[in-house]
């Protein structure tokens, strides 16, 4: 079974804590969000080994062996249109766990009014496939396994 690794440092919430219907109601997809720790810039990094179908300023799809993985970096930050984002890599390049995705400042996004929280999505699965996930309220550090995927 795959391991989910933590893109960033943070505090596990359940998508049901996400300030965000879509994300809240699960419909885009089971898994777990983060608010993020610390005051400074943030590395987003790979949470697994895979190909980046879709790369955002405030977003990304990494299609690993047998299902999608989405990291969205905040709520409602695409309406900053790439402002305070800054990219490490493109989309369609082949990635490896831990690889530098996107630096931004989760701190100036709340700031701004916005939510930092970052869900963190399995693509086109149930729920039931997802092992082994953290309790809400855990800090995770980059690169600690979230979940496993069966």
């Amino acid at each position: 079974m795959p391991s989910i690794l933590s893109p960033l440092d943070g505090t596990l919430m359940t998508l049901s804590e996400v300030p965000d219907p879509v994300f809240a109601q699960g419909l885009v997809g089971p898994g777990v969000a983060l608010q993020p720790t610390g005051d400074g810039d943030v590395t987003a990094v790979a949470p697994v080994a895979g190909r980046i179908v879709k790369l955002h300023p405030h977003a990304f799809v990494l299609q690993a062996d047998g299902f999608g993985v989405l990291v969205h970096l905040g709520i409602d930050t695409v309406q900053l249109e790439g402002e305070g984002f800054t990219l490490h890599t493109e989309e369609g390049a082949e990635v490896s766990v831990g690889d530098k995705l996107i630096t931004w400042n989760p701190a100036r996004i709340a700031e701004g009014g916005r939510s930092a929280v970052c869900p963190i999505i399995i693509l086109d699965t149930t729920p039931d496939k997802l092992g082994g996930v953290a309790a809400a309220g855990t800090s995770v550090n980059s690169g600690d396994q979230l979940f496993t995927v069966a």
